[in-house]
């Protein structure tokens, strides 16, 4: 399986790196910045009562964009954290770091860097067995926010197979592979989650955003047939699809330009910002969001 040219969430390497030493508690409070820039522990702080409180979470994708703020956010309500990336460990490292310190008042490891290409059958069940031995309990929460996109937004005339075959082996296959271990080890019987990403361009219909838009697609269509499938093991499925996100994904490829004309375009008149969509993930995960079930979560600030 070839691995995607352009990422963000999830990275190939230019080698193969040995696996992260990430596993212990911080001793500082200084944290480096992630791979996007983003300060990773900020103004968070532990909520009361912790909603998720010691449940396991595997978030893919969590060593950049809105994956970091997934991971922290999670963090924050009690959850372990699981942090898949791929690539350098360095950002994975950071965020790590910064939930262990943020979470220094809760007993033992709150979070682990492992590394996983999704798109990889065998490191998808590896990912899932590492989890539960990091922590010694079955997982309950599965955020399969890992993506990719080609900055030169091609069209279909031009759009190559390769261009094709790379961003939906990621999005598609690689969402597909997380859902089918999830949907085989989440914690049954209450509190069992997978929360897929999609994107707000499914509904915009964009020149240039075919290819892209073709895998989004597919996730929430098999997110939503796969909420149907866990009757009986009340373990809930649903998507969220952002709009335009202050990160690196969205900024590769783009104008100064075409920037503000995005921001422009939306009735808020900014551009999203991963900590919009966090909180909207972190619902979807508690018991307090078990009634939403099979749906597409649109978090865009209206941009359509």
């Amino acid at each position: 399986m070839a691995t995607p040219a352009d990422t963000t969430n999830q990275v190939p390497p230019a080698h193969t790196p040995k696996p992260a030493e990430a596993n212990g508690k911080a001793h500082s409070p200084h944290v480096e910045p992630n791979n996007a820039g983003q300060t990773i522990n900020g103004p968070q702080k532990l909520s009361s009562p912790l909603s998720l409180k010691d449940r396991a979470a595997i978030v893919t994708g969590g060593s950049g964009g809105i994956g970091t703020e997934i991971c922290t956010h999670l963090a924050t309500l009690g959850a372990k954290l699981v942090v898949a990336y791929l690539g350098d460990p360095a950002p994975a490292i950071a965020v790590v770091s910064a939930i262990n310190f943020l979470t220094a008042a809760l007993p033992g490891t709150r979070a682990v860097a492992v590394e996983a290409d999704i798109s990889d059958e065998a490191q998808v069940k590896a990912l899932f067995d590492k989890a539960e031995e990091a922590f010694g309990q079955r997982i309950h929460i599965l955020v399969a926010a890992a993506g990719v996109q080609d900055p030169s937004y091609p069209v279909v005339a031009e759009a190559t197979l390769e261009q094709w075959e790379k961003t939906f082996a990621v999005n598609a296959r690689g969402t597909f592979l997380c859902c089918r271990e999830a949907a085989r080890r989440l914690v049954r019987g209450g509190g069992g989650r997978i929360i897929t990403m999609s994107s707000s361009t499914v509904g915009t219909v964009r020149q240039g955003c075919a290819v892209y838009s073709a895998t989004k697609a597919a996730v929430e269509m098999m997110t939503r047939v796969l909420s149907k499938e866990m009757k009986g093991a009340r373990i809930t499925a649903n998507a969220v699809a952002p709009g335009p996100i202050r990160t690196a994904l969205f900024f590769a490829g783009k104008t100064e330009e075409k920037v503000r004309a995005a921001e422009a375009e939306n009735p808020m008149g900014r551009i999203g910002e991963p900590a919009d969509v966090a909180p909207v993930v972190g619902f979807l995960a508690s018991d307090a969001g078990e009634w939403v079930n099979g749906q597409v979560i649109r978090v865009n600030g209206g941009y359509i």
